[in-house]
């Protein structure tokens, strides 16, 4: 459709249902869905921009990628409840199988990004942050390529690390996070989770001050994913290696 100079905008179920909802529309037949579609779309105020055609390719690589790690983490747990040794062995070849196909993969994922000079810069960049490692710098790279460009609150949006308070006259309720793109999401928080504890110093003195303050430490450690998505857009945004705390 973008090939035919078409302008594009992609929803989510969920958006298009919640503006039947504010237009009191019950009924669903695909005719009125259609129109519903077309209402929504007109009353979009902005269309993302087009995606990069390099990245599209790279972001359902990195999707096999993070479901061989999901099966492998799976083969791990499941290993724990045998003794048979017949099946344990069965089970390890298996994690050798998939670990040996990881690394393959990887490798041709590399491969790709290389070919282009400015995304072996980006790359380079968010290497530089402490406590972003090789899979966590290739997920923003390829699943956030408005990095660089973009508000310190929307990256963090984006990621699905930016706090939304819950308030409503006298009552509050509890800050959460949610939305934004949950692959991104899962990858800095692992990251945000090592780097709080040994890599990153300004993290980890995040992490401490979070939790001398009683913030449990899911708290903090959502903390720390936001300040390293924050890192990461700042580092593209300037394109300058990131520079540790003393």
């Amino acid at each position: 459709m973008r090939e035919a100079g078409l302008e594009v905008i992609v929803f989510q179920p969920a958006q298009v249902r919640a503006y039947a909802t504010f237009l009191k529309l019950r009924a669903k037949t695909d005719a009125i869905d259609a129109a519903l579609i077309a209402q929504c779309a007109a009353a979009q105020e902005e269309a993302r921009d087009e995606p990069d055609p390099r990245l599209v390719p790279m972001a359902e690589h990195l999707t096999y990628l993070d479901q061989i790690a999901e099966d492998i983490a799976r083969l791990h747990t499941r290993l724990d409840r045998y003794r048979d040794q017949r099946f344990i062995a069965g089970i390890k070849d298996e994690i050798d199988r998939l670990t040996r196909r990881q690394r393959v993969e990887l490798a041709l994922l590399r491969k790709q990004v290389r070919i282009h000079a400015d995304l072996v810069e980006r790359l380079r960049l968010l290497l530089s942050i402490d406590g972003i490692g090789e899979p966590t710098a290739l997920t923003l790279l390829i699943r956030m390529p408005e990095l660089g460009t973009i508000s310190r609150e929307r990256a963090s949006s984006l990621a699905g690390m930016a706090p939304f308070t819950q308030k409503s006259g006298r009552w509050v309720g509890q800050t959460h996070v949610s939305g934004g793109r949950g692959r991104v999401g899962k990858a800095l928080f692992a990251a945000a989770q090592a780097a709080s504890q040994r890599w990153n110093k300004a993290l980890i003195d995040l992490y401490q001050r979070l939790r001398a303050k009683g913030r449990h430490h899911s708290v903090a450690v959502v903390a720390c994913a936001r300040k390293l998505v924050i890192f990461a857009n700042t580092v593209l945004a300037r394109g300058t290696p990131w520079v540790a705390q003393n």
